[in-house]
């Protein structure tokens, strides 16, 4: 392995309040090799360099402990995973937590698995899938304590695909980027139909930089109803609203 700076990574991690061991440090480092490695033969990121790739991708995937203590989390699905963001690096600092990654493409699923088989992660699945099938499984349905997702896509859309994987007191939380209050407030009446409730939106310049995230944290109150999600290609070409 080569040897980076690391510099810029522990000042993030200590502003999130982040401590890491050696080991966690060098799957970090790993993934970075792999993820570099495979996007020469498959379109993964389009951010390559170190540091923009731990700022950018890492971090940021890890800043969602500013709106939830992940320690009282169990199972998390990642929906739309993609390269692996934000589900492997928050496994990788939190590895008590029993994580799914769902995602529609195929060749993703197969560089996530080997990246979990390289940073001999435990207590990961991987999904070839959409959202809109695997919800309706009664394995996953209501199953997880978190859902989150970094996809993008529209408020409305996304909580029909991620609410039903929730249950009860559970959370959805979506990453977001720049001024989304609008969004916010449209999509309010069909996190309260799947049965959310959208109890935060917090926005925040991310470590020092002008590079803008939202978190939007919506708590499950109630049952999914038994419709949702609607048939593949519907919540995104007809949003609830």
């Amino acid at each position: 392995m080569e040897h980076y700076d690391t510099t810029i990574f522990n000042k993030g991690l200590e502003k999130l309040g982040i401590s890491l061991e050696q080991k966690q440090i060098e799957q970090f480092l790993k993934y970075y090799e792999l993820l570099i490695e495979r996007n020469k033969v498959m379109n993964l990121t389009g951010i390559t360099e170190f540091e923009e790739v731990i700022v950018k991708h890492f971090l940021d995937s890890l800043a969602i402990v500013k709106v939830i203590d992940i320690n009282k989390v169990k199972k998390i699905i990642d929906i739309g995973t993609g390269a692996g963001f934000p589900g492997i690096p928050l496994k990788i600092v939190f590895p008590h937590l029993e994580v799914v990654l769902l995602d529609s493409l195929k060749k993703r699923i197969t560089f996530l698995d080997e990246v979990t088989k390289e940073l001999e992660m435990t207590a990961v699945i991987t999904i070839h899938g959409r959202a809109e099938d695997f919800a309706n499984n009664q394995n996953y349905r209501e199953q997880f304590d978190l859902s989150v997702s970094r996809a993008v896509a529209n408020l409305s859309t996304l909580s029909e695909y991620c609410l039903p994987f929730v249950k009860i007191n559970g959370e959805f939380i979506s990453y977001k980027s720049g001024k989304i209050a609008t969004e916010v407030q449209v999509a309010k009446k069909a996190a309260n139909i799947l049965g959310g409730e959208i109890i935060a939106n917090d926005v925040f310049n991310f470590l020092d930089t002008d590079m803008e995230r939202s978190f939007v944290v919506i708590k499950k109150k109630n049952k999914t109803p038994k419709k949702y999600p609607r048939k593949a290609g519907l919540p995104s070409k007809e949003p609830i609203q």
